[in-house]
């Protein structure tokens, strides 16, 4: 049984990650939410809720402990909840991770916007964990599963991907965790 910890799960791109996951066999899902409320039931059935906030370092830590893969999946202060996420990680001794940033973190000029999610990319980078971070392009509700793949330091290419085609993928990743480790992945669009 895979513990899978899904942060930030009241997100739009993380309701389709965590129907994604559903049908897997062997998936233990925990979803961790600020607010409970915000879950439908459907998305949370079968799966474990735990309230927190991720600025809040032991909020973090009590939902990772125990987990084998953490998924995250935020905005706001991304430098302080990120690094709370990795020093958990280290501490619970958790070390797959698999990270949504965004297209465009490394432009120059960075646009104010991503920089938080540049944030995230180079603290996860340098966390010694195994992590693959994505970089998606523009989310869409198409009801499509359709993208490819570019590594760091290649130039981005596609166009907005959907919801579906992101959680298609992350669910690969968390199926064969083994996948893409160390990687920092754009993902567009074909």
């Amino acid at each position: 049984m895979k513990k899978i910890l899904i942060i930030g799960a009241t997100g739009s791109l993380a309701q389709y990650v965590i129907e994604a996951v559903k049908p897997l066999e062997n998936m233990q899902l925990t979803l961790f939410v600020r607010n409970k409320n915000r879950l439908s039931r459907y998305i949370s059935e079968d799966c474990q809720v735990i309230e927190g906030d991720a600025l809040r370092f032991n909020d973090i830590k009590k939902a990772i402990k125990g987990q084998e893969i953490v998924y995250i999946n935020l905005d706001g202060n991304l430098e302080i909840m990120t690094g709370n996420i990795v020093k958990a990680m280290r501490e619970e001794g958790v070390k797959r991770v698999i990270a949504i940033s965004s297209i465009g973190i490394y432009n120059v000029p960075l646009r104010p916007v991503l920089e938080p999610y540049r944030k995230l990319a180079d603290i996860i980078e340098k966390s010694g964990l195994d992590y693959t971070i994505l970089r998606p392009d523009w989310f869409t509700n198409n009801d499509e599963i359709d993208y490819e793949i570019t590594y760091k330091g290649t130039p981005e290419k596609g166009s907005a991907i959907s919801r579906k085609s992101i959680a298609d993928f992350v669910s690969k990743l968390m199926n064969y965790p083994n996948l893409y480790i160390n990687q920092n992945l754009g993902i567009s669009k074909n």
